[in-house]
Protein backbone atom coordinates (compact mmCIF):
# COMPACT_ATOMS: atom_id res chain seq x y z
CA UNK A 1 0.00 0.00 0.00
CA UNK A 2 1.10 3.62 -0.47
CA UNK A 3 1.42 5.95 2.51
CA UNK A 4 0.94 9.64 1.82
CA UNK A 5 1.63 12.74 3.89
CA UNK A 6 -2.13 13.17 4.14
CA UNK A 7 -2.92 9.93 5.95
CA UNK A 8 0.15 8.66 7.78
CA UNK A 9 -0.69 10.47 11.06
CA UNK A 10 -3.96 8.61 11.54
CA UNK A 11 -2.99 5.37 9.83
CA UNK A 12 -2.85 2.34 12.15
CA UNK A 13 0.16 0.48 10.79
CA UNK A 14 -0.90 -2.69 12.59
CA UNK A 15 -3.94 -3.11 10.32
CA UNK A 16 -1.80 -3.21 7.18
CA UNK A 17 -2.21 -6.62 5.59
CA UNK A 18 0.65 -9.12 5.86
CA UNK A 19 2.24 -9.67 2.46
CA UNK A 20 3.18 -13.32 1.93
CA UNK A 21 5.98 -12.43 -0.49
CA UNK A 22 8.02 -11.01 2.42
CA UNK A 23 7.43 -13.94 4.74
CA UNK A 24 9.72 -16.72 3.67
CA UNK A 25 12.62 -17.49 1.33
CA UNK A 26 12.24 -19.58 -1.80
CA UNK A 27 15.49 -21.44 -1.10
CA UNK A 28 17.78 -22.38 1.80
CA UNK A 29 20.06 -19.61 2.99
CA UNK A 30 23.69 -19.90 2.00
CA UNK A 31 25.79 -21.63 4.65
CA UNK A 32 28.05 -18.56 4.91
CA UNK A 33 25.27 -16.84 6.86
CA UNK A 34 25.80 -19.37 9.66
CA UNK A 35 29.56 -19.01 10.19
CA UNK A 36 29.09 -16.96 13.36
CA UNK A 37 26.22 -16.66 15.83
CA UNK A 38 24.49 -13.30 15.74
CA UNK A 39 21.18 -12.24 17.34
CA UNK A 40 18.19 -11.21 15.19
CA UNK A 41 19.99 -11.66 11.88
CA UNK A 42 18.52 -9.96 8.83
CA UNK A 43 16.70 -12.51 6.59
CA UNK A 44 18.97 -13.08 3.59
CA UNK A 45 16.23 -13.41 0.98
CA UNK A 46 14.95 -9.90 1.69
CA UNK A 47 18.09 -8.38 0.17
CA UNK A 48 17.49 -10.12 -3.16
CA UNK A 49 13.82 -9.12 -3.14
CA UNK A 50 14.69 -5.49 -2.30
CA UNK A 51 17.14 -5.31 -5.21
CA UNK A 52 14.56 -6.84 -7.53
CA UNK A 53 11.90 -4.38 -6.33
CA UNK A 54 14.20 -1.42 -6.99
CA UNK A 55 15.12 -2.69 -10.46
CA UNK A 56 11.44 -3.28 -11.28
CA UNK A 57 10.98 0.43 -10.57
CA UNK A 58 13.69 1.19 -13.16
CA UNK A 59 16.36 1.99 -10.57
CA UNK A 60 19.81 1.01 -11.85
CA UNK A 61 21.43 -0.62 -8.83
CA UNK A 62 25.22 -0.66 -8.95
CA UNK A 63 25.98 0.09 -5.29
CA UNK A 64 24.06 -1.16 -2.27
CA UNK A 65 24.60 0.13 1.28
CA UNK A 66 23.66 -1.11 4.74
CA UNK A 67 24.17 1.56 7.38
CA UNK A 68 23.60 -0.91 10.26
CA UNK A 69 25.32 -3.79 8.51
CA UNK A 70 25.64 -6.12 11.51
CA UNK A 71 27.17 -9.45 10.56
CA UNK A 72 27.00 -8.69 6.84
CA UNK A 73 23.90 -10.45 5.53
CA UNK A 74 23.13 -7.64 3.07
CA UNK A 75 26.83 -7.38 2.23
CA UNK A 76 27.05 -11.05 1.29
CA UNK A 77 23.86 -11.08 -0.78
CA UNK A 78 24.67 -7.83 -2.57
CA UNK A 79 28.20 -8.88 -3.47
CA UNK A 80 27.14 -12.27 -4.77
CA UNK A 81 24.53 -10.48 -6.89
CA UNK A 82 27.37 -8.60 -8.57
CA UNK A 83 26.68 -5.31 -6.78
CA UNK A 84 29.24 -3.15 -5.01
CA UNK A 85 28.61 -2.75 -1.30
CA UNK A 86 29.27 -0.08 1.31
CA UNK A 87 28.45 -0.76 4.92
CA UNK A 88 29.19 0.25 8.48
CA UNK A 89 28.44 -0.85 12.00
CA UNK A 90 29.58 0.46 15.37
CA UNK A 91 30.27 -3.09 16.61
CA UNK A 92 33.80 -4.35 15.68
CA UNK A 93 32.75 -7.98 16.17
CA UNK A 94 29.94 -7.49 13.65
CA UNK A 95 32.19 -5.88 11.05
CA UNK A 96 34.76 -8.68 11.47
CA UNK A 97 32.07 -11.23 10.60
CA UNK A 98 30.74 -9.07 7.76
CA UNK A 99 34.17 -8.74 6.16
CA UNK A 100 34.72 -12.50 6.30
CA UNK A 101 31.28 -13.30 4.89
CA UNK A 102 31.67 -10.97 1.92
CA UNK A 103 34.91 -12.60 0.69
CA UNK A 104 35.85 -15.88 -1.01
CA UNK A 105 38.94 -17.76 0.20
CA UNK A 106 41.37 -20.23 -1.41
CA UNK A 107 40.72 -23.47 0.46
CA UNK A 108 44.24 -24.82 -0.03
CA UNK A 109 45.61 -21.73 1.71
CA UNK A 110 43.05 -22.09 4.50
CA UNK A 111 44.11 -25.70 5.04
CA UNK A 112 47.78 -24.78 5.15
CA UNK A 113 47.21 -22.01 7.67
CA UNK A 114 44.97 -24.24 9.80
CA UNK A 115 47.59 -27.00 9.99
CA UNK A 116 50.23 -24.46 11.04
CA UNK A 117 47.95 -23.02 13.73
CA UNK A 118 47.16 -26.43 15.23
CA UNK A 119 50.80 -27.52 15.16
CA UNK A 120 51.86 -24.30 16.86
CA UNK A 121 49.12 -24.65 19.46
CA UNK A 122 50.20 -28.17 20.40
CA UNK A 123 53.82 -27.19 20.99
CA UNK A 124 53.30 -23.87 22.77
CA UNK A 125 53.00 -22.92 26.43
CA UNK A 126 50.61 -20.24 27.71
CA UNK A 127 52.30 -17.01 28.72
CA UNK A 128 51.15 -16.59 32.33
CA UNK A 129 52.33 -12.97 32.30
CA UNK A 130 49.80 -12.03 29.64
CA UNK A 131 47.44 -9.25 30.69
CA UNK A 132 44.43 -11.43 29.85
CA UNK A 133 44.85 -13.25 33.18
CA UNK A 134 44.29 -10.00 35.07
CA UNK A 135 40.98 -9.21 33.35
CA UNK A 136 38.19 -9.83 35.84
CA UNK A 137 35.55 -10.31 33.14
CA UNK A 138 37.64 -12.98 31.44
CA UNK A 139 38.12 -14.78 34.78
CA UNK A 140 34.37 -14.50 35.40
CA UNK A 141 33.51 -16.39 32.21
CA UNK A 142 36.45 -18.82 31.85
CA UNK A 143 38.37 -21.13 34.16
CA UNK A 144 42.16 -20.98 34.07
CA UNK A 145 42.62 -24.07 31.88
CA UNK A 146 40.32 -22.57 29.23
CA UNK A 147 42.14 -19.24 29.41
CA UNK A 148 45.45 -21.09 28.90
CA UNK A 149 44.21 -22.87 25.79
CA UNK A 150 42.45 -19.84 24.31
CA UNK A 151 45.56 -17.72 24.80
CA UNK A 152 47.70 -20.41 23.13
CA UNK A 153 45.24 -20.60 20.23
CA UNK A 154 45.00 -16.84 19.78
CA UNK A 155 48.80 -16.56 19.84
CA UNK A 156 49.11 -19.38 17.29
CA UNK A 157 46.70 -17.61 14.95
CA UNK A 158 48.57 -14.29 15.09
CA UNK A 159 51.96 -16.01 14.86
CA UNK A 160 51.17 -18.06 11.76
CA UNK A 161 48.69 -15.97 9.75
CA UNK A 162 50.35 -12.76 8.59
CA UNK A 163 47.99 -12.15 5.67
CA UNK A 164 45.27 -9.86 7.07
CA UNK A 165 42.71 -11.19 4.60
CA UNK A 166 43.09 -14.75 5.97
CA UNK A 167 43.74 -13.61 9.53
CA UNK A 168 40.18 -12.30 9.72
CA UNK A 169 38.86 -15.72 8.72
CA UNK A 170 40.58 -17.46 11.63
CA UNK A 171 39.79 -14.70 14.12
CA UNK A 172 36.14 -15.07 13.15
CA UNK A 173 36.37 -18.80 13.86
CA UNK A 174 38.08 -18.07 17.18
CA UNK A 175 35.39 -15.55 18.10
CA UNK A 176 32.54 -17.98 17.47
CA UNK A 177 33.87 -20.69 19.82
CA UNK A 178 34.28 -18.39 22.83
CA UNK A 179 30.78 -18.83 24.25
CA UNK A 180 30.84 -22.62 23.86
CA UNK A 181 34.23 -22.71 25.62
CA UNK A 182 33.00 -20.53 28.49
CA UNK A 183 30.44 -20.69 31.30
CA UNK A 184 27.96 -18.65 29.20
CA UNK A 185 24.45 -20.13 29.32
CA UNK A 186 23.91 -21.78 25.93
CA UNK A 187 21.47 -19.98 23.61
CA UNK A 188 20.76 -17.26 26.16
CA UNK A 189 20.22 -13.78 24.68
CA UNK A 190 21.66 -12.13 27.78
CA UNK A 191 24.95 -12.66 29.66
CA UNK A 192 24.31 -15.38 32.21
CA UNK A 193 26.45 -18.12 33.75
CA UNK A 194 25.40 -21.76 33.56
CA UNK A 195 26.80 -23.35 36.75
CA UNK A 196 26.28 -26.85 35.33
CA UNK A 197 27.88 -26.26 31.94
CA UNK A 198 30.91 -28.22 30.81
CA UNK A 199 32.80 -25.89 28.42
CA UNK A 200 33.97 -27.41 25.13
CA UNK A 201 37.56 -28.35 24.46
CA UNK A 202 39.18 -25.33 22.82
CA UNK A 203 41.13 -26.92 19.97
CA UNK A 204 38.33 -29.41 19.20
CA UNK A 205 35.79 -26.58 19.02
CA UNK A 206 38.11 -24.50 16.84
CA UNK A 207 38.77 -27.42 14.48
CA UNK A 208 35.05 -28.07 14.05
CA UNK A 209 34.37 -24.37 13.50
CA UNK A 210 37.07 -24.00 10.84
CA UNK A 211 35.83 -27.15 9.09
CA UNK A 212 32.30 -25.74 8.94
CA UNK A 213 33.54 -22.39 7.65
CA UNK A 214 35.67 -24.06 4.97
CA UNK A 215 32.66 -26.04 3.76
CA UNK A 216 30.62 -22.83 3.63
CA UNK A 217 33.40 -21.10 1.72
CA UNK A 218 33.67 -23.99 -0.76
CA UNK A 219 29.96 -23.59 -1.57
CA UNK A 220 30.52 -19.91 -2.20
CA UNK A 221 32.44 -19.99 -5.49
CA UNK A 222 30.84 -17.34 -7.66
CA UNK A 223 31.91 -15.28 -10.62
CA UNK A 224 31.33 -11.59 -11.17
CA UNK A 225 31.50 -10.61 -7.51
CA UNK A 226 30.99 -7.02 -6.48
CA UNK A 227 33.36 -5.25 -4.09
CA UNK A 228 32.65 -4.86 -0.37
CA UNK A 229 33.76 -1.77 1.56
CA UNK A 230 32.94 -2.28 5.25
CA UNK A 231 33.77 0.13 8.08
CA UNK A 232 33.64 -0.10 11.86
CA UNK A 233 32.04 3.23 12.69
CA UNK A 234 28.88 4.93 13.85
CA UNK A 235 26.86 5.94 10.77
CA UNK A 236 25.96 9.21 12.46
CA UNK A 237 29.67 10.07 12.47
CA UNK A 238 30.36 8.92 8.91
CA UNK A 239 31.56 11.70 6.59
CA UNK A 240 29.05 11.57 3.75
CA UNK A 241 29.06 14.73 1.67
CA UNK A 242 28.05 13.48 -1.78
CA UNK A 243 25.67 10.78 -3.08
CA UNK A 244 27.27 7.48 -4.09
CA UNK A 245 24.66 4.78 -3.37
CA UNK A 246 21.74 3.54 -5.45
CA UNK A 247 19.94 1.45 -2.83
CA UNK A 248 20.10 1.38 0.97
CA UNK A 249 18.87 -1.88 2.53
CA UNK A 250 18.95 -1.96 6.31
CA UNK A 251 17.25 -2.89 9.55
CA UNK A 252 17.70 -0.25 12.26
CA UNK A 253 17.99 -1.25 15.91
CA UNK A 254 14.75 -1.11 17.85
CA UNK A 255 14.15 1.37 20.67
CA UNK A 256 14.15 -1.54 23.12
CA UNK A 257 16.67 -3.81 21.40
CA UNK A 258 19.60 -6.04 22.24
CA UNK A 259 22.64 -4.48 23.90
CA UNK A 260 25.13 -5.82 21.37
CA UNK A 261 28.16 -4.67 23.37
CA UNK A 262 27.05 -6.98 26.19
CA UNK A 263 26.22 -9.92 23.92
CA UNK A 264 29.63 -9.80 22.20
CA UNK A 265 31.69 -9.02 25.26
CA UNK A 266 33.73 -12.26 25.08
CA UNK A 267 34.89 -11.54 21.54
CA UNK A 268 35.48 -7.89 22.37
CA UNK A 269 37.78 -8.85 25.26
CA UNK A 270 39.66 -11.66 23.54
CA UNK A 271 40.13 -9.80 20.24
CA UNK A 272 41.21 -6.74 22.23
CA UNK A 273 38.71 -4.35 20.73
CA UNK A 274 38.33 -2.76 24.17
CA UNK A 275 39.64 -3.36 27.68
CA UNK A 276 36.11 -2.81 28.98
CA UNK A 277 33.35 -3.99 26.63
CA UNK A 278 30.95 -1.44 28.11
CA UNK A 279 32.80 1.37 26.34
CA UNK A 280 31.37 0.06 23.06
CA UNK A 281 27.86 1.01 24.19
CA UNK A 282 28.79 4.65 23.70
CA UNK A 283 27.55 6.09 20.46
CA UNK A 284 25.02 3.37 19.65
CA UNK A 285 21.64 4.52 18.36
CA UNK A 286 19.52 5.76 21.26
CA UNK A 287 22.30 5.37 23.82
CA UNK A 288 22.08 7.53 26.93
CA UNK A 289 25.88 7.62 26.82
CA UNK A 290 25.62 10.37 24.22
CA UNK A 291 22.18 11.75 25.09
CA UNK A 292 21.71 15.46 24.64
CA UNK A 293 19.63 17.72 26.85
CA UNK A 294 16.22 16.07 27.13
CA UNK A 295 14.23 19.29 26.72
CA UNK A 296 16.29 20.15 23.65
CA UNK A 297 15.68 16.69 22.20
CA UNK A 298 11.93 16.88 22.74
CA UNK A 299 11.76 20.13 20.82
CA UNK A 300 13.45 18.47 17.82
CA UNK A 301 11.20 15.40 17.72
CA UNK A 302 8.70 14.95 14.92
CA UNK A 303 5.00 14.50 15.64
CA UNK A 304 4.99 10.71 16.06
CA UNK A 305 8.05 10.64 18.31
CA UNK A 306 6.85 13.57 20.41
CA UNK A 307 3.58 11.79 21.24
CA UNK A 308 5.36 8.59 22.28
CA UNK A 309 7.99 10.34 24.40
CA UNK A 310 5.42 12.52 26.19
CA UNK A 311 3.45 9.39 27.16
CA UNK A 312 6.58 7.59 28.32
CA UNK A 313 7.78 10.56 30.37
CA UNK A 314 4.72 10.20 32.61
CA UNK A 315 5.65 6.68 33.73
CA UNK A 316 9.42 6.23 33.18
CA UNK A 317 11.54 9.34 32.77
CA UNK A 318 14.80 7.48 32.13
CA UNK A 319 13.25 5.38 29.37
CA UNK A 320 11.69 8.55 27.92
CA UNK A 321 15.18 10.08 27.66
CA UNK A 322 16.47 6.97 25.89
CA UNK A 323 13.54 6.86 23.46
CA UNK A 324 13.88 10.58 22.71
CA UNK A 325 17.57 10.09 21.91
CA UNK A 326 16.75 7.08 19.70
CA UNK A 327 14.23 9.05 17.67
CA UNK A 328 16.56 12.04 17.30
CA UNK A 329 19.29 9.65 16.10
CA UNK A 330 16.90 8.06 13.60
CA UNK A 331 15.81 11.48 12.29
CA UNK A 332 19.49 12.33 11.72
CA UNK A 333 20.01 8.91 10.12
CA UNK A 334 17.27 9.44 7.52
CA UNK A 335 18.72 12.85 6.67
CA UNK A 336 22.14 11.23 6.01
CA UNK A 337 20.53 8.42 3.99
CA UNK A 338 18.99 11.08 1.76
CA UNK A 339 22.44 12.64 1.32
CA UNK A 340 24.17 9.36 0.40
CA UNK A 341 21.56 8.27 -2.16
CA UNK A 342 21.87 9.17 -5.82
CA UNK A 343 18.89 11.00 -7.32
CA UNK A 344 16.38 8.35 -8.31
CA UNK A 345 17.84 5.91 -5.77
CA UNK A 346 15.83 4.24 -3.02
CA UNK A 347 15.98 3.04 0.57
CA UNK A 348 14.47 -0.10 2.02
CA UNK A 349 13.95 -0.47 5.78
CA UNK A 350 12.83 -3.47 7.83
CA UNK A 351 11.68 -2.39 11.29
CA UNK A 352 9.24 -3.54 13.95
CA UNK A 353 7.06 -1.88 16.54
CA UNK A 354 7.42 -2.72 20.22
CA UNK A 355 5.69 -1.96 23.49
CA UNK A 356 7.03 -0.82 26.85
CA UNK A 357 4.95 -0.68 30.04
CA UNK A 358 1.78 -0.58 27.98
CA UNK A 359 2.91 2.21 25.67
CA UNK A 360 3.13 1.40 21.97
CA UNK A 361 6.52 2.29 20.47
CA UNK A 362 5.51 3.01 16.87
CA UNK A 363 8.88 2.84 15.11
CA UNK A 364 7.38 2.25 11.66
CA UNK A 365 5.19 5.34 11.74
CA UNK A 366 8.07 7.46 13.05
CA UNK A 367 10.36 6.22 10.27
CA UNK A 368 7.70 6.95 7.65
CA UNK A 369 7.27 10.49 8.95
CA UNK A 370 11.07 10.95 8.79
CA UNK A 371 11.12 9.84 5.16
CA UNK A 372 8.32 12.22 4.23
CA UNK A 373 10.00 15.10 6.05
CA UNK A 374 13.21 14.55 4.06
CA UNK A 375 11.30 14.63 0.76
CA UNK A 376 11.22 10.92 -0.15
CA UNK A 377 8.38 9.83 -2.43
CA UNK A 378 6.61 6.66 -3.61
CA UNK A 379 6.64 5.37 -0.03
CA UNK A 380 5.23 1.87 0.36
CA UNK A 381 4.66 0.08 3.66
CA UNK A 382 4.07 -3.67 3.95
CA UNK A 383 3.93 -6.05 6.89
CA UNK A 384 5.69 -9.41 7.15
CA UNK A 385 5.57 -12.24 9.65
CA UNK A 386 8.79 -13.18 11.39
CA UNK A 387 9.45 -16.90 10.93
CA UNK A 388 9.08 -19.01 14.06
CA UNK A 389 12.45 -20.51 13.23
CA UNK A 390 13.99 -17.09 13.75
CA UNK A 391 11.88 -15.68 16.55
CA UNK A 392 9.17 -17.14 18.77
CA UNK A 393 6.70 -14.71 20.34
CA UNK A 394 7.78 -15.15 23.98
CA UNK A 395 10.93 -15.15 26.12
CA UNK A 396 11.37 -17.04 29.40
CA UNK A 397 12.88 -15.63 32.60
CA UNK A 398 16.40 -16.48 31.43
CA UNK A 399 15.96 -14.59 28.18
CA UNK A 400 15.67 -17.74 26.06
CA UNK A 401 13.06 -17.81 23.32
CA UNK A 402 9.97 -19.85 24.16
CA UNK A 403 6.76 -20.76 22.37
CA UNK A 404 4.40 -20.61 25.35
CA UNK A 405 2.71 -17.81 27.23
CA UNK A 406 3.36 -17.01 30.87
CA UNK A 407 6.88 -15.76 30.24
CA UNK A 408 8.36 -12.42 31.22
CA UNK A 409 7.46 -10.48 28.08
CA UNK A 410 6.12 -10.80 24.57
CA UNK A 411 8.29 -10.35 21.50
CA UNK A 412 6.49 -9.08 18.42
CA UNK A 413 6.11 -11.56 15.58
CA UNK A 414 5.58 -9.06 12.75
CA UNK A 415 7.62 -6.24 11.32
CA UNK A 416 7.31 -3.61 8.59
CA UNK A 417 8.95 -3.37 5.20
CA UNK A 418 9.23 0.27 4.12
CA UNK A 419 10.36 1.37 0.64
CA UNK A 420 10.97 5.00 -0.38
CA UNK A 421 12.50 6.74 -3.39
CA UNK A 422 14.65 9.86 -3.57
CA UNK A 423 13.46 12.24 -6.27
Amino acid sequence: MNVTLKNYRTLDFDVINIQEEWNKPTERENRMHCIHAYPAKFPAFITTMAIQKAEQKNIKVDTVADIFCGCGTVAFEAVRSGKNFWGCDINPVATLIAKVKSQVYNDAILEEYFDEIVSSFKTSIADKNNIIYANERVKYWFDEAQIDDLLKLRSAIYRNVKNEYYLRFFLCAFSNILKSCSRWLTKSIKPQIDPDKCPKNVIAAFSAQVKMMRIANSENKMGGLGNADIHCLNFLEAKIENPFVDLVITSPPYVTSYEYADLHQLSTLWLEYAEDFRTLRKGSIGSLYHAMNFTENVERLNNTAGNIVSQMNLIDKRKARSIAQYYIDMQCTIKKVHTMLNVGGACFFVIGNTEYKGIKIDNAKHLTECLLTEGFSEIEVDRRKISNKILTPYRDVNGKFASIKGCSRKVYSEEFVIFAKKI
